[in-house]
């Protein structure tokens, strides 16, 4: 399989108000509404996705949640006969209101990152680029990029890399390197951090160049 403009959907996938960029993958049984799926970006097989922007060079695992909808907590019942009014004869009209709020609560999930198997993104919660989410890790709070979390409730492990390491990757933002920019510089990203940096920090422009 070659990856190309258009997003490779597996078998009984579905994408519902989805928006793709290029060289991208949704793998079999994986559910996606109202969700930005942006450059080389995947996710992998009986994954569910709602309410998400994911951004470039993201890698999702095998049955990932993110941004999970809420219930009414507040209501005498948590029960969704409420705001799905029609569906019980209570009303000809759901409560779209309260689907509305859902759709705003919307998770984020930044450059490079790589969400473990098994892993839940609570909604309204932001990863940092480069950030990792280990194997059913429950986050529910923003995550600081270049961070590893594990656990329920998730907690940081440890961090990718030194802070200036960190802070000169993310001045350099890769990411937004054009296809033919990356190919010309495929091996550096073979590198380990530190000589990749020390290679494309110095004299780095708006633009990534080097």
């Amino acid at each position: 399989m070659i990856l190309g403009n258009q997003p490779h959907i597996g078998q009984d996938a579905q994408a519902i108000n989805t928006t793709f960029g290029v060289y991208t993958e949704i793998g079999k049984h994986s559910f996606l509404e109202n969700v930005t799926l942006d450059d080389f970006s995947y996710v992998m097989e009986f994954c569910y996705l709602q309410n998400a922007h994911v951004k470039k060079f993201s890698n999702i695992a095998a049955m990932v949640r993110i941004g999970p909808t809420n219930h009414p907590l507040d209501r005498p019942t948590m029960h969704h006969f409420t705001y799905r009014r029609k569906m019980y004869g209570f009303d000809e009209a759901d409560d779209e209101e309260f689907f509305a709020q859902r759709m705003s609560r919307k998770t984020y999930i930044g450059h490079d990152t790589w969400i473990g198997h098994g892993a839940i993104i609570m909604p309204g919660v932001t990863i940092g680029n480069g950030a990792v989410i280990g194997s059913g890790a429950i986050v529910t709070k923003d995550i600081e990029p270049y961070t590893i979390v594990v656990g329920s409730p998730a907690r940081i492990m440890r961090q990718r890399f030194a802070p200036d390491i960190v802070q000169k990757l993310e001045v350099i933002q890769w990411w937004d390197w054009s296809h033919e920019k990356i190919k010309a510089n495929f091996n550096d990203f073979l590198l380990d951090a530190a000589s990749f940096v020390h290679k494309h920090y110095r004299g780095s422009g708006d633009d990534g160049t080097s």
